[in-house]
């Protein structure tokens, strides 16, 4: 996709960006508009919990003032609450430096899963112990 400024932006065109989390997916879409986000359906100052709140919204806190110059919807499916916090969090940084590229070394400096998906994953149970995890032996006596 390529990638445009605000500034250049005409009525109608659309950035879109995707971020993950372990099984959460959030889509991202922005046009030209006054800095409101909403999440599926909802705005963010009434989203979710109030660290989840926080989470979404430090890239925004970072961007400043260009921030202010795109609307924000973004669209999340999957995983937990907190998967879908980062999620949308990732999703929404890299919708805001796509409308300034100098943020991009800011969110690296900041935090580098800003941009970049985080890879770890939960490791899978294994054959005839399934409630009892990946690794977990049985507990053994000394006596």
């Amino acid at each position: 996709m390529q990638t445009l400024r605000v500034e250049r932006m005409k009525k109608g065109e659309i950035l879109t960006a995707v971020g993950k989390r372990k099984s959460a997916v959030a889509r991202a879409y922005a046009v030209k508009g006054t800095g409101k986000v909403i999440i599926n359906k909802t705005p963010l100052n009434v989203y979710a919990n109030e660290l989840a709140r926080m989470i979404i919204s430090e890239p925004l806190i970072l961007a400043g003032e260009d921030a202010k110059k795109v609307d924000i919807f973004v669209n999340a499916r999957g995983g937990g609450v907190f998967g879908q916090a980062d999620a949308i969090r990732q999703a929404i940084a890299k919708i805001l430096v796509q409308v300034n590229k100098k943020l991009r070394d800011v969110f690296l400096e900041y935090d580098r899963y800003l941009l970049i998906a985080d890879p770890r994953r939960n490791e899978p149970h294994k054959p005839s112990r399934s409630k009892k995890g990946p690794r977990r032996h049985k507990q053994r006596s000394k006596r």
